[in-house]
């Protein structure tokens, strides 16, 4: 099992790297609004969706074979 796919953008598939892109966003969207006094309702249902995306894409990730190149940088 190759912890390196968990955090290593090189190693993710982009399943997880869409996962990790989604949570910076929501990270930086949820300091915008801290700072502006505005809160969204179920907002946090965001890192929830966002967290259970990168599961999904890890579990996959370790399932997939060395040989089924699916790397998102490579497009």
């Amino acid at each position: 099992m190759k912890l390196s796919k968990i955090y290593d953008p090189r190693e993710m598939n982009s399943y997880q790297f869409v996962a990790t892109t989604g949570l910076v966003m929501s990270l930086v969207a949820n300091l915008i609004m801290l700072l502006l006094g505005k809160t969204v309702d179920n907002f946090n249902a965001l890192y929830v969706c966002w967290i259970a995306f990168f599961i999904l894409g890890t579990i996959a990730n370790f399932n997939s074979k060395p040989g089924d190149h699916d790397h998102h940088h490579h497009h």
